[in-house]
């Protein structure tokens, strides 16, 4: 049990409550401006504006439905992922760990939402000479940075050195 509470998992279940509590907050935040003001369109800059979607999908509104059979199967597919992430988690000794925490802190984040709200609140709109990209939150961008780090980690740094140890 003083494994479980040790410096190191302490530190790193601190990451966890952080991304998942920054995301709270300015979803929160987001959505107690709507309902003092009826709807958000907040013109940021010309990049970036903040408007409020509900995602029923998964990240960036990827395969959203409204079928609730299709809903709660993703959202159970969610969770076993989010438990494979755990246990990666438990298991890994190196620097990826890090980008594993991100990824579990924001899809922690949006499961949240998922089951509270049956709904993920999106706002951050992102456009560049009327092109828009995906309305996606703060979640979401710690689940991107930690998957692209994932992925740039095992390209360039880890199967390096498993080609090295094979000579």
């Amino acid at each position: 049990m003083s494994k479980l509470f040790s410096k190191k998992n302490i530190f790193y279940i601190s990451i966890i409550i952080f991304i998942f509590l920054l995301d709270r907050f300015t979803k929160i935040y987001i959505l107690n401006y709507v309902e003092n003001n009826g709807n958000i369109n907040i013109y940021v800059n010309q990049f970036l504006n903040l408007i409020l979607v509900w995602n029923t999908g998964i990240g960036f509104g990827l395969l959203s439905s409204d079928g609730t059979i299709f809903y709660h199967l993703i959202t159970v597919i969610i969770i076993f992922v989010n438990i494979i992430i755990v246990y990666l988690i438990i298991k890994t000794e190196d620097s990826r760990i890090y980008f594993l925490l991100l990824i579990l802190g924001g899809s922690l984040g949006n499961l949240f939402d998922r089951i509270y709200y049956f709904a993920v609140p999106d706002f951050i709109d992102i456009n560049y000479n009327g092109f828009h990209w995906f309305i996606f939150n703060v979640a979401d961008i710690f689940i991107s940075i930690g998957i692209i780090c994932l992925i740039t980690s095992e390209l360039f740094f880890f199967n390096k050195t498993k080609n090295e140890k094979k000579l």
